[in-house]
């Protein structure tokens, strides 16, 4: 099975931290020449550090802030060589009932998600025509097949991003270009502390008890590490991997009640 990524730049978004600084990882693991988008240029510097260079790598980063739809033009046009790979990842908006979300919520959260996702798309899909290699893979939430409970807005945008995705992946195939999302489910990242931390202050108990419903939820009886959702990532990203497109690939250790 080819898994080679050697001579390959990916762009990967929010990879300081958690599931995008794991992912990052791994392509370049698998010889991808990484570049790390992200708002903090210390912490972009500090995640660039990390990356493996077995092939002689040459990793860098840009700045974008992801609630600044021009940051992430001007970002990704600032890339002069061409993006084979495109992970799309960004941190989910605050947590609440839908009734009580505020419009600004949507407006912001579908910015961030759908607007940002498609910029960066236009941005690289000519270079990966051009070198006949293109891979966009969408980091978005298993509530794109089951809305989860206390996430409004973030069950809409998700939902509005799945479909997105699904028509660029048919629009795109003919260029041989693969559009496919995967679906963390619970994951050890700061997101999921801090979903933790609210609800346990809300309902008035532990953290650990709470962590321990989000555990129970799942089969597998744990939640995800980052390096998981990672590989999952990292396959859809390689040449073997070439005739899956436009699907969704939950990641959550059987915890999504569909199929």
């Amino acid at each position: 099975m080819n898994l080679d990524l050697t001579g390959k730049n990916a762009l990967i978004c929010g990879s300081t931290a958690g599931i995008g600084k794991a992912i990052a990882i791994e392509l370049a693991l698998l010889g991808a020449n990484c570049f790390l988008m992200a708002r903090n240029e210390d912490k972009l510097k500090t995640a660039v550090r990390d990356l493996s260079k077995t092939v002689n790598q040459n990793h860098s980063y840009v700045v974008a802030d992801f609630s600044n739809v021009g940051s992430v033009k001007t970002a990704v046009e600032s890339i002069q060589n061409p993006i084979h790979i495109l992970i799309n990842n960004t941190g989910g908006p605050p947590g609440g009932p839908i009734v009580d979300a505020k419009v600004e919520e949507f407006v912001s959260a579908f910015s961030m998600h759908l607007l940002c996702n498609h910029i960066l798309v236009q941005g690289v899909k000519q270079g990966m025509i051009d070198s006949g290699y293109g891979r966009i893979i969408n980091i978005i939430s298993t509530s794109v097949k089951i809305p989860l409970n206390g996430l409004g807005v973030s069950n809409t945008v998700r939902g509005a991003v799945g479909n997105w995705a699904k028509t660029m992946a048919n629009e795109l195939g003919i260029h041989g270009i693969t559009v496919n999302n995967v679906l963390p489910g619970a994951t050890a990242t700061e997101r999921l502390s801090s979903i933790v931390g609210n609800k346990a202050e809300k309902l008035g108990k532990s953290q650990d008890e709470i962590m321990a419903q989000f555990e129970n939820a799942v089969p597998m009886k744990r939640v995800a590490e980052p390096h998981e959702i990672a590989a999952a990532a990292a396959f859809l990203a390689s040449p073997a991997a070439s005739y899956i497109n436009g699907i969704n690939v939950p990641v959550d250790g059987g915890r999504t009640g569909s199929l």
